[in-house]
């Protein structure tokens, strides 16, 4: 028998191997398959048992709570249930004087619905709010507290006499916190708007949240919801920082809910937040009429930034009406305000005095937004008859800064009168896509001021013309043209 080449072995040896190499690369991409898989099952498995323990009311495992003062308690060891009927005013009164009495502390709030009626902070003292707590205000205003109106405001906001105070108040204060894992203080504002509405109150309505005469203020990672006026109202004070959270209040029918007032305050930063209310998203106030004018205590240095605005009854950032004592170096930066009335807005009148001076708007976006920029000089609303109407407020050096939008119907309404004229108004890299197919959609009235490089729409005759390199181009025909034909 002749024998096979040495070449036809190693031929024969490879074609039996292959066979064996590709029945083994088969079994171990089918492992591999198959281990892949079953992690997609377990992950599934495991995100379908999550689901299912939150909506049977399983508690989620919890974050731990930081201790940030030397002492801490928590607001069970002093009796109080959170179970959304016990009445824990006693409580919480309890915890913040041992908080006093320890010269400072730290009072958390574990998950739970904790009814109260309105308590005071105390300095050095940390209001931390777990995941899932939630401090609810007693809807009965017979269990609120009244307090002498606002110097600045003179006989009260809404009626003659005391005001109720506040859910959660302060005075006189020095390094107080209120933070934690987004838990919430909801004022069951409801109740509150609907007696308003029905005239069924006697004194002018509370904040939520109101810290007086107070400095070294910090509030981030909460919710604040449904007040039964302003929502957060820090009064005459400095240094103050808000920030990372979340102020909500139905956009109708939620009379007052402003988000934020900082009300003749120093030194305010109020960043990265979220706001829909039923009224001024922030409004910087500083007194009213002849009562601010005496009590002269003006807002200043102001820095609000990366937020998200929604209103449908006011505006997402105003100044005023409110600004009698004077408002000044304020900048508002990336801001992103969407389906609302108006996006910022100036609002005074004769009787107000003070000024609006130094203000910076940058990086605004409208979406969907009525009227991007409003200053309106004749919010003619009064505390009483002994107002000076020759008092006149004075508004100048305003700068506009890269305004994108689009769904805008009027980018600009500026109604400056002939008492009270718009000095120096600047406007610069505007770009807005409209929906109002009038002539005139930037619209102006006793304006003095400018545009630097190009904008569209085009802007009104009032305001001189300047290249981008700060060459006078076209000069105003009259700053006391008048071209208004839409009711804001």
């Amino acid at each position: 028998m002749a024998e096979t080449p040495k070449h036809q072995h190693r031929g024969s040896d490879h074609s039996r191997w292959i066979p064996i190499f590709l029945s083994s690369r088969q079994t171990l991409l089918t492992l591999l398959w198959t281990v892949a898989f079953a992690l997609i099952i377990l992950c599934q498995r495991n995100a379908v048992r999550r689901v299912l323990a939150l909506r049977l009311g399983a508690p989620p495992p919890r974050r731990p709570i930081p201790v940030l003062r030397p002492v801490a308690f928590n607001l069970s060891d002093f009796g109080a249930l959170g179970d959304g009927v016990t009445v824990n005013t006693e409580a919480f009164e309890r915890a913040v004087s041992e908080i006093k009495r320890r010269g400072g502390g730290q009072l958390n709030v574990e998950a739970g619905f904790w009814l109260t009626a309105p308590f005071n902070l105390t300095s050095h003292m940390t209001l931390f709010l777990t995941e899932n707590a939630v401090i609810l205000g007693i809807d009965d205003e017979k269990y609120w507290p009244l307090m002498p109106p606002l110097p600045s405001y003179g006989y009260g906001r809404e009626h003659r006499g005391p005001r109720y105070g506040s859910l959660i108040h302060g005075q006189n204060l020095k390094d107080v916190v209120i933070t934690g894992h987004n838990g919430s203080i909801n004022g069951q504002g409801r109740t509150w708007w609907e007696k308003y509405r029905k005239k069924l109150l006697n004194h002018t309505r509370g904040p939520l949240v109101q810290i007086m005469w107070s400095s070294d203020i910090h509030i981030s990672n909460i919710t604040l919801r449904d007040s039964p006026f302003w929502t957060l109202h820090p009064y005459d004070c400095k240094n103050v920082t808000v920030r990372n959270v979340t102020i909500l209040a139905p956009l109708s029918e939620a009379p007052n809910t402003d988000g934020i007032d900082p009300d003749s305050c120093e030194n305010v930063v109020i960043e990265d937040s979220y706001i829909s209310v039923g009224d001024d998203g922030i409004a910087i106030k500083s007194g009213w009429d002849q009562y601010g004018i005496a009590y002269g205590r003006p807002s200043s240095n102001i820095l609000i930034r990366n937020l998200i605005v929604r209103s449908m009854i006011s505006a997402g950032v105003s100044i005023g009406s409110e600004m009698s004592g004077g408002v000044s170096n304020i900048t508002v930066e990336n801001l992103y305000v969407w389906n609302s009335r108006r996006a910022v807005r100036i609002k005074t009148s004769p009787g107000r005095g003070g000024y609006v001076r130094d203000i910076t708007y940058k990086n605004l976006t409208l979406d969907n937004v009525r009227v991007g920029v409003v200053i309106k000089t004749d919010y003619n609303e009064h505390p009483d008859k002994g107002y000076d109407p020759k008092a006149l407020p004075v508004i100048e050096n305003i700068s506009f800064t890269g305004i994108r939008g689009q769904g805008v119907r009027i980018p600009v309404h500026i109604y400056g009168s002939r008492e009270i004229p718009v000095k120096n108004v600047t406007f610069q890299d505007v770009s807005v896509g409209t929906t109002y197919k009038k002539k005139r959609i930037f619209q102006c009235s006793f304006v003095q001021g400018r545009v630097i490089g190009r904008i569209f729409p085009t802007s009104c005759a009032n305001l001189d013309l300047y290249d981008e390199q700060g060459k006078l181009v076209r000069q105003s025909s009259s700053q006391n043209s008048t071209h208004m034909d839409y009711e804001i």
